[in-house]
């Protein structure tokens, strides 16, 4: 389809060459030749009268004009790829769609065990792309990469649509025979302990959890620092330290593990787990369909 003379697939073939700053990776993620892709960034580069992508080394550096354009598209090919999801019927027994989400190995041990059977037994042909939260998701949402991202308010990208999920207690866990946990267990107790905390992804950013205690005027002496939720249970075992770990998640691990959990000694905040979307996707059945399995879900673990 050609628009004031340019063929529009040009503009998407544009965008995959800003965001892989490789002729050879963009045509692989359009599934085109590298030479099919080469001859249309040589007829973008006729039409907008700039060079574009200037190589340099192994990368290509975008032009000033290519970096406007690519502000410019992103926005538009989101909203279109927004229509054609709300354009086309979404049949959960028949759809074959592959639906990418972001979420933590949390929630994925405490709610998809309980989505998974729903979505086998309504949808049999759907599938579930599972991506970790990191920087590179929300940059995915804003993208339109994303069907959902869940994760607490405090990391939802801004000016895209959220709905509450549930909200979400912290307590203290420790080994069964930890002398720390046996007795009630007060402040001061809590911060002289050994901890393992989680820090996610690659820029280890912080959790809920560990930004709200990093805040406190007195700091706990972290010895072991993990990269996912699930791995904190085990590396208690044994030992005298603690961690805070989410309730739902800490009930679960405590029916597998010699662990138990008690209340923190002080006033903590709930967290409030969010589901994200990006804006284009509002009327997408199929999101829709399975934001309501996900709350089902939630209601079923309890």
């Amino acid at each position: 389809m050609r628009f004031k003379g340019l063929d529009l697939n040009l503009l998407v073939a544009l965008d995959a060459l800003l965001e892989e700053r490789s002729v050879s990776r963009a045509a692989e993620r359009l599934n085109l030749s590298q030479p099919a892709l080469s001859a249309s960034l040589a007829r973008l580069r006729s039409y907008f009268g700039d060079p574009l992508l200037v190589a340099q080394g192994r990368r290509m550096i975008p032009t000033a004009e290519a970096r406007a354009i690519g502000r410019e598209i992103k926005p538009i090919l989101t909203s279109v790829d927004g229509l054609l999801a709300r354009s086309i019927a979404f049949d959960p027994a028949t759809s074959n769609r592959v639906f990418r989400i972001s979420a933590s190995d949390y929630l994925i041990a405490v709610l998809f065990p309980r989505l998974v059977p729903k979505i086998e037994k309504q949808a049999p042909h759907i599938g579930l792309d599972l991506v970790a939260p990191s920087q590179e998701a929300q940059t995915a949402l804003e993208r339109g990469e994303l069907d959902l991202m869940l994760t607490p308010e405090e990391h939802c990208v801004p000016a895209h649509p959220t709905e509450l999920l549930f909200e979400e207690r912290h307590v203290v866990v420790g080994w069964k025979d930890n002398p720390l946990i046996a007795a009630p267990l007060t402040e001061e107790a809590f911060f002289d302990a050994g901890h393992v905390a989680v820090r996610i992804g690659q820029t280890s950013r912080a959790s809920f959890a560990e930004s709200h205690l990093d805040a406190f005027a007195r700091k706990r002496r972290i010895e072991i620092t993990a990269a996912s939720f699930t791995t904190v249970p085990d590396l208690l075992i044994g030992t005298r330290r603690l961690a805070v770990m989410h309730e739902r998640l800490a009930r679960l691990m405590a029916q597998r593990l010699p662990i138990v959990l008690h209340p923190l000694p002080f006033a903590f905040p709930a967290m409030r787990e969010m589901a994200q979307y990006n804006s284009a996707r509002h009327g997408d059945a199929g999101r829709a369909w399975l934001l309501d399995l996900l709350k089902e879900s939630i209601l079923a673990a309890g």
